[in-house]
């Protein structure tokens, strides 16, 4: 049997929920083989991050090497990439390999509010990363800060805001609209030709830990199985909806809890 496999580069979340750990088990959950390299080892749970341990930039190029030298890598998801450092050593990695495929979420603070990007990673985050990827997928939160400007409030500065985005040197921007209000969540795909809304009902539960990092592994699952952009996001966009309503099936830890990954099969 031959299946596609997909590659996430992330941190590790030691209590499962996002990170490298929520990447994993989307692949999983969507028939793809999942491969890792693990950018930083955090110390967290549902309620807060404890602490973050750096590995080191030369382990993950080693890690990088190892994956694609022997895997037919057909789309990478990057994650938490915490330093500048790390971020070199990615970006080099991409260039030897050149995977076609580089789903970019600009993780910079996780769910319970804790800062996960270092202040002097942003500026090659934006140089060196952004140009590199297929779909950049930030929050409306990141996209103020990648851009440093006020959080957009309206759709036309969020049209506003993903044209700019765009200008950085990536494919296309999806822009998530988890944070905004409403009785709907809106997301926004902009691929430099047309702009593509994307609603879902707004689901009201505390157990969002890790949906942004289980969106973008989604949609580099159906990337990696062939999928075209559009296909991919909306397909995984009403996955990552039915994994958020389900949530609450769960009883993981007093914070912020998973989003049921697996609510297809139990």
């Amino acid at each position: 049997m031959t299946i596609p496999v997909a590659l996430t580069i992330a941190g590790s979340d030691s209590s499962g929920g996002a990170g490298v750990q929520a990447d994993l088990k989307t692949f999983a959950a969507l028939g793809v083989y999942g491969a890792s390299v693990i950018t930083a080892l955090t110390a967290q749970n549902t309620v807060g991050v404890r602490g973050i341990h750096q590995v080191p930039a030369d382990f993950v190029t080693a890690q990088i090497d190892a994956v694609f030298g022997d895997l037919d890598i057909k789309a990478v998801k990057i994650g938490m990439v915490a330093q500048r450092t790390t971020i070199d050593a990615i970006v080099a990695g991409l260039s030897r390999w050149s995977p076609e495929h580089v789903v970019l979420d600009p993780v910079m603070v996780a769910t319970s509010g804790d800062h996960l990007l270092a202040n002097d990673a942003v500026a090659s985050l934006r140089r060196e990363l952004i140009p590199r990827a297929a779909l950049i997928t930030p929050n409306l939160p990141e996209t103020a800060a990648l851009l440093e400007e006020p959080v957009a409030m309206s759709e036309s500065e969020i049209a506003s805001q993903g044209e700019r985005l765009l200008s950085m040197g990536c494919r296309a921007v999806l822009i998530k609209g988890g944070h905004g209000e409403g009785s709907e969540s809106i997301d926004y795909l902009f691929d430099g030709s047309r702009t593509i809304a994307l609603a879902a009902p707004r689901i009201v539960t505390r157990n969002t830990h890790g949906t942004g990092c289980s969106l973008s592994s989604a949609i580099a699952a159906g990337l990696a199985r062939g999928e075209n952009l559009e296909t991919a996001v909306r397909a995984a966009k009403a996955w990552i909806s039915a994994a958020i309503a389900a949530a609450d099936r769960l009883d993981v830890g007093r914070g912020h809890g998973p989003v049921h990954h697996f609510h297809r099969f139990y």
